[in-house]
């Protein structure tokens, strides 16, 4: 018998990692759009999901920006039904006319589809394929953006968008891999021509950026990166945590926040707690900005009677006797 491909065997691991621990007894949905990185998860997912008693499924996603997408989506499911996955869906979605740019766009587009599949099909999760070479790219344009901690903790390997698992076997993965995988099972990907695009910032971070690096520091940069990203994860996740709790004991019988007890607050947990407490006020998640929240944090540690700070979704908070509170409009 022939030796497994060790690329192969590394997806394969990848996966087996991942759904050994999954509970629910439903479907696990491979999220694929037929490039090498989803093709190489879907194909090892097929192999390892009965395995482990478990049924395993596939979700692709029309977009229709490109011609031919809706053959292409078909071509997806056709060969998905022909190694055994079940069910397969290929679903059409509608990009134009939704807010923010296009690949921000087609991304909402994209998570809506998988999440009211997922729900239709009561799966347990869906897998997306992202590998380690995505991640050190996610890291390298959310400090480019000066994101912060939460933007440098790049994709996490699970999280819940609506109540539905998001799993990410192949953070730990490179895409090299995921190519010589599919090479190796005589698979041919789609190569998304959106990806050598370089109208998009991650576009121009795959052909240029973490190549240079790669010449500069050597390959181990990418698992570097990767590995930057998991640390900073977990010292967020433990952040929020106290965050959540410090935001409990500020809260006041009369409303709004209690200055003194945020002001004995660490900074990086005192500004957790002000960027979670403007999201349950209503202030829109996406337009929410370092400014606005260090601004509200302006009103706990540099008071000087300023006024109200503006919210994104029209709201106005305000440093009235002691205590931070949402105001009305004038």
């Amino acid at each position: 018998m022939a030796a497994l491909a060790p690329p192969v065997a590394a997806v394969r691991v990848a996966v087996r990692r991942v759904l050994a621990g999954l509970t629910g007894d439903g479907p696990v949905l491979v999220a694929c759009s037929g490039g090498a990185d989803s093709l190489a998860l879907a194909a090892a997912t097929a192999f390892v999901a009965p395995r482990l008693g478990r049924r395993a499924g596939l979700v692709t996603v029309d977009h229709g920006l490109q011609p031919g997408s809706a053959e292409r989506a078909d071509a997806v499911a056709r060969w998905a039904v022909g190694i055994g996955l079940d069910p397969v869906d290929a679903v059409p979605v509608t990009v134009a006319g939704r807010p923010g740019g296009p690949e921000a766009a087609a991304r909402e587009a994209r998570y809506q589809a998988l999440v009211a599949i997922a729900r239709r099909r009561a799966a347990a999760a869906v897998l997306l394929g992202h590998t380690r070479d995505d991640q050190a790219e996610t890291v390298l344009l959310a400090l480019a953006r000066g994101a912060g901690p939460r933007g440098v903790a790049g994709m996490p390997e699970r999280r819940e968008l609506d109540g539905v698992p998001l799993l990410r076997p192949l953070l730990g993965v490179g895409r090299d891999d995921t190519r010589k995988a599919c090479a190796a099972l005589g698979l041919t990907p789609w190569e998304d021509p959106h990806n050598a695009d370089p109208a998009y910032a991650r576009a121009r971070v795959r052909s240029d950026a973490l190549p240079a690096l790669v010449r500069a520091l050597g390959p181990a940069v990418l698992d570097n990166l990767a590995r930057t990203a998991r640390m900073v994860a977990a010292d967020t996740a433990a952040l929020d945590g106290l965050a959540a709790a410090a935001l409990a004991d500020a809260g006041s019988p009369a409303g709004g926040l209690a200055v003194d007890a945020l002001a004995a607050l660490p900074a990086a947990v005192r500004t957790r707690v002000l960027h979670a407490w403007a999201r349950e006020l209503g202030a829109t998640p996406a337009a929410l900005s370092h400014r606005h929240v260090a601004a509200l944090d302006a009103l706990v540690t540099e008071w000087h009677g300023q006024g109200a700070v503006h919210l994104p979704g029209g709201l106005r908070v305000a440093r009235r006797a002691g205590r931070l509170t949402r105001v009305d409009p004038c």
